[in-house]
């Protein structure tokens, strides 16, 4: 099968020919329809996550066809559209596992990460830790649902019951998080690079009340932000933007790090948490919430072998929503 392998960080995927993977008594093998672009895939290339395997096949927002199954498959059969996300698996009897706290696990492996993933024709994942998708989308557009979604979702409930809610870099996260907000009631305040106008439209067309730079103060106080921007230095300006008793939730694996802020923006019971990988009952909830709302996704699509295109696209910003990968005939993009 053709795949697009990181050899090593900092360098570029290299389209390969690699055997096609046999699936293990609890694997699936599935043919990868489109796989969603994330920034974790970004800091596994350049590095900032440590023990990548090397070399690896990033992505893990999969989304794709079962072709073949384990001895000991029962959730699963051969034509059924499949979803596979960032937790590839957990050991499942530690204290995180038997507590329902799954994605602490330290035991746990990841998807495009410590086991092959989804930029490639075929991909083995443990049925276990797959979910079931709709039918009639299609496979591009629900791809991010399978990591930018979970997660969103995952930050989205650890901001609490928050009125005015923040959301700070807005990409293939933050805009699905802004419609489930929206759906919600809440009402969004998006906080973008400085400048990018593109982006602040892109928020005020799915719903957000007000849009700005992250450098320009909340126009009101916020009861909860969530930071998507891989960057520290947000901690403290979101907390200058929250009421007292409000929560600023760190979504992304990877961040820079936090500069030091003064007492009086935390004081008054206000929060700073970070989210961590997802558990399977996130995917269930999300994916019956997204298929209810519905969830809309703004996708650019790229063929298996442009995959560094698209992630230089990430990288400096040019993407509305998010880049995906087919295995198929490029599409129109959106």
């Amino acid at each position: 099968m053709d795949a697009m392998v990181l050899n090593a960080a900092h360098a570029p995927l290299e389209l390969l020919r690699v055997g096609t993977p046999v699936p293990a008594p609890r694997q699936l093998l599935v043919k990868v329809d489109a796989c969603g672009v994330c920034r974790t895939d970004l800091h596994v290339i350049d590095g900032e996550l440590p023990h990548a395997r090397s070399p690896i096949i990033p992505g893990h927002e999969i989304v794709g066809t079962v072709v073949d199954a384990g001895s000991a498959v029962d959730s699963f059969a051969r034509g059924d559209r499949v979803g596979i996300p960032w937790l590839a698996s957990t050991c499942g009897v530690c204290v995180y596992c038997r507590a329902g706290r799954e994605n602490l696990c330290d035991d746990a492996q990841f998807t495009g990460y410590t086991v092959d993933g989804g930029y490639a024709e075929y991909v083995v994942a443990d049925h276990r830790f797959c979910f079931p998708l709709p039918a009639g989308v299609p496979a591009a557009e629900l791809a991010p649902w399978l990591c930018a979604g979970l997660i969103g979702y995952r930050a989205l409930r650890a901001a609490g019951e928050a009125r005015r809610l923040g959301i700070y870099g807005f990409g293939a996260a933050a805009h699905i998080v802004a419609q489930l907000a929206r759906h919600q009631g809440q009402e969004v305040f998006a906080f973008t690079r400085p400048g990018d106008a593109q982006a602040q439209e892109f928020a005020r067309a799915l719903g957000a009340v007000w849009a700005g730079g992250s450098d320009v103060a909340a126009p009101a106080a916020l009861d909860a932000s969530i930071i998507f921007a891989p960057v520290g230095a947000l901690v403290p300006v979101a907390l200058r933007n929250v009421a007292k008793g409000g929560t600023v939730v760190c979504a992304g694996i990877h961040m820079s790090d936090i500069p030091q802020f003064p007492y009086d923006i935390l004081w008054g019971e206000r929060t700073v948490r970070s989210v961590a990988n997802l558990t399977r009952r996130d995917g269930i909830e999300f994916i019956e919430l997204a298929t209810k709302v519905p969830i809309r996704t703004n996708i650019v699509e790229y063929p298996l072998h442009q995959a560094n295109e698209a992630l230089h696209a990430l990288r400096t910003g040019a993407i509305s929503g998010a880049a995906v990968l087919t295995t198929g005939p490029r599409a129109t993009m959106n």
